[in-house]
């Protein structure tokens, strides 16, 4: 396949990438382009964003869950039918899991063969900007496409020493500038962005893409996105046509529960299952269901209303019945007896013999290796999967109930020894903090689907 690619990437966190990368977004798709976004590295909340920015969804690339080949076919999938395809980095651009830089910004670069927009963070700098793009630049043999200028004044004497200095001391090109905006327009909370929703995110797009517009050349940009042809096989399996009725699996997606990879959904299609769309503050009652998929979220900033709403109830009913219920992090927040946040207790669905507290700071941050050391009906008993946390919430009392997974690397809900442990079952329920990504466990989606057709129409 052929497509205009782009990785946007920085020194360091901080540099503007996302900025850049969303007002990029909307300003190409404002200009009539297909833009495909994607996101490097575990993130829902700004995936959400890019998504929105360029009017279709955005696809994760993570080099810790997929490997090159699998990867490269992703990319390809999720791009088709696109113009450009724009991929936000994270962290610094050479910044890895060790002093190699193993499941960096840069080696994705690489094995998309991308040329790298670099977003300099200019603050109290001139002519030290022009050595640090020169060293960027030779650290590591990669497609360089130019650099953006961040947090400087359009025209003014700061932009011109630093542009100068890398014109003169560089090979790279200056494609312009992104100014000091006071206040920032998107809105943040203890997780990152906000919920990338409404009017109000709309907005900030169109005075992010307004920015970028006014600022960087885009006809140079789209010049400089051009790469080579890249080989790549079908992602994706032929889909499976199971005997019977397709079993019906509902998902949350709420302003409560909205953290899903919609790879993992694509992947539970693709094993044979129909997918509902739930909401858990709705008065209206659920449809008839065989399975249930609960996300994470923010049920934090609404425990008032969770707590007095009547699905609890249900998931309580359709969970105690068998109906296989699998819940990541914010989904098993809701499962649990109890949220405390402020110290203040609000009751849940009761299913899970434990009681979560929401903490200031964060109690799970990274990526999880994780192996099931207790026999349960969707992780293979043995099988080693990489996932990923990210939670500000705390098991703060349990019952001494044996944890289904053993954490190599994460805490899950809390450590036993050198590791963590995590993943609650209770019949066919499970839940834990970990987030799985489908396409990098594909023993999941097809286990899912197939305990719901064997219980289909027997609860």
């Amino acid at each position: 396949m052929n497509v205009r690619r782009l990785v946007i990437s920085g020194a360091s966190g901080g540099s503007g990438k996302t900025v850049l990368s969303l007002g990029l977004c909307r300003a190409l798709l404002r200009q009539g382009l297909r833009v495909a976004a994607f996101k490097k590295g575990p993130d829902y909340i700004d995936a959400a964003w890019l998504a929105r920015a360029c009017g279709r969804g955005c696809t994760n690339l993570d080099p810790f869950f997929l490997s090159g080949p699998r990867l490269t076919s992703l990319f390809a999938d999720a791009a088709q039918g696109s113009d450009i395809a724009v991929i936000e980095g994270n962290r610094g651009l050479y910044d890895g899991r060790d002093e190699q830089g193993s499941c960096s910004t840069s080696g994705l670069a690489r094995l998309l063969d991308a040329p790298v927009l670099l977003s300099l963070n200019c603050t109290k700098m001139t002519r030290t900007a022009a050595a640090l793009i020169d060293g960027l630049m030779r650290f590591e043999p990669l497609r360089f496409a130019g650099v953006i200028l961040a947090q400087v004044s359009p025209g003014s004497r700061h932009e011109s020493v630093i542009r100068k200095s890398i014109e003169t001391h560089t090979d790279a090109r200056v494609l312009g500038t992104l100014p000091r905006l006071r206040p920032v327009p998107i809105p943040e909370r203890h997780m990152g962005l906000v919920a990338a929703d409404g009017e109000e995110a709309d907005a900030c797009l169109d005075r992010l893409a307004d920015i970028v517009a006014e600022n960087v050349d885009l006809h140079e940009v789209l010049k400089a996105s051009v790469a080579p042809d890249l080989a790549a096989a079908p992602f994706w399996p032929a889909p499976s046509a199971p005997a019977g009725r397709r079993p019906r699996i509902g998902y949350v997606q709420d302003d409560i529960l909205w953290f899903y990879y919609k790879e993992n959904l694509q992947a539970l299609k693709y094993a044979g299952a129909d997918l509902i769309k739930l909401r858990l503050l709705d008065e209206a009652p659920w449809p008839k269901l065989d399975g249930l998929y609960l996300g994470g979220g923010f049920p934090e900033l609404f425990p008032e209303r969770l707590a007095a709403s009547a699905r609890l109830a249900d998931i309580a009913r359709l969970s105690r019945a068998g109906l296989p219920v699998y819940a990541e992090c914010g989904g098993f927040m809701i499962l649990c007896r109890s949220l405390i946040v402020n110290g203040v207790r609000w009751p849940m669905a009761g299913i899970v013999p434990a009681d979560v507290e929401f903490c200031p700071t964060p109690q799970g941050l990274g990526y999880v290796e994780a192996a099931a050391v207790t026999p349960n009906p969707y992780h293979p008993q043995g099988v080693r999967w990489r996932g990923h946390e990210f939670h500000y919430s705390r098991c703060k009392t349990r019952e001494n109930v044996p944890l289904t997974l053993e954490l190599a690397t994460g805490t899950g809900m809390g450590r036993s020894g050198r590791k963590g442990a995590d993943g609650f079952l209770c019949g066919n329920t499970f839940a834990a903090y970990t987030h799985l990504f489908a396409p990098a466990v594909p023993h999941w989606a097809p286990r899912f689907v197939s305990l719901c057709s064997a219980l289909s129409g027997s609860l």
